[in-house]
């Protein structure tokens, strides 16, 4: 049986100039690219790292609700902040937006390729997959 493969576009120059997509869904996963804190009513990067980190997340909500989730279908997050000085005011968005999933998380220290970013953020999800059952 062939897994089904279907892309979510953001319309953004980047996408087309390096050749990938704002989302891959195949079958119930979900990939979401990396993801910064860009205001797209304004085109410009939220003003702080906490800021920046709701945006972001704001972006990816929307992204997964077009492939039919949200945020508590996912179940892995990856963080990458260029200054380890805000990694806990960072932490602290995503533990108050997804931390009740508790997805699998790395945050790694790195530079970002968007000029002024104070984080970008990728995630995995699984549609349907937001039931917790603790045990």
């Amino acid at each position: 049986m062939a897994n089904k493969r279907s892309h979510i576009f953001s319309g953004s120059v980047y996408e087309e100039l390096a050749g990938y997509a704002r989302a891959v869904i195949v079958d119930d996963r979900i990939y979401v690219s990396g993801t910064v804190g860009i205001d797209f009513s304004t085109g410009n990067l939220s003003p702080d790292p906490r800021a920046q980190t709701e945006t972001a997340l704001d972006t990816i909500e929307t992204t997964l609700k077009e492939a039919g989730s949200g945020l508590c279908d996912i179940v892995r997050v990856r963080v990458f902040v260029p200054n380890p000085d805000h990694v806990l005011d960072i932490s602290s968005v995503l533990k108050d937006r997804i931390g009740f999933t508790r997805p699998a998380n790395t945050t790694v220290c790195s530079p970002l390729a968007v000029s002024g970013a104070h984080v970008e953020i990728e995630v995995e999800a699984i549609r349907g997959s937001g039931e917790i059952i603790v045990g």
